[in-house]
């Protein structure tokens, strides 16, 4: 399993835009194989910061949400937006359990 996690720092200007961009690619990405998870989110004690947490079955289901049309026009939009910094981490997990 694959996890991605992190989050972005985007300017107060840029929020509803970057709202209205993340939900377009959580729900078109969901329906990718091999996602488990994909979703954003606003962090609680930060409102410009968005979070994000990801979780992909295989390399090649990664691979595949990269390479989809979706990606492609989300990249396009966060080029328009004003990020401030980010912090984006891959992890290869070998085993999960639930709390």
């Amino acid at each position: 399993m694959i996890v991605i996690a992190g989050n972005i720092e985007i300017d107060a200007s840029s929020k509803d835009a970057a709202n209205a961009a993340a939900i377009v690619m959580m729900r078109e990405t969901a329906k990718e194989a091999g996602c488990a998870l994909y979703r954003f989110a606003w962090d609680m004690e930060f409102p410009n910061r968005i979070i994000i947490v990801e979780e992909w079955a295989s390399e090649d289901a990664l691979k595949a949400h990269f390479a989809s049309p979706h990606m492609a026009a989300f990249q396009k939009a966060m080029g328009g937006f004003k990020i401030l910094g980010r912090s984006i981490k891959r992890y290869e997990v070998s085993s999960a359990a639930s709390l």
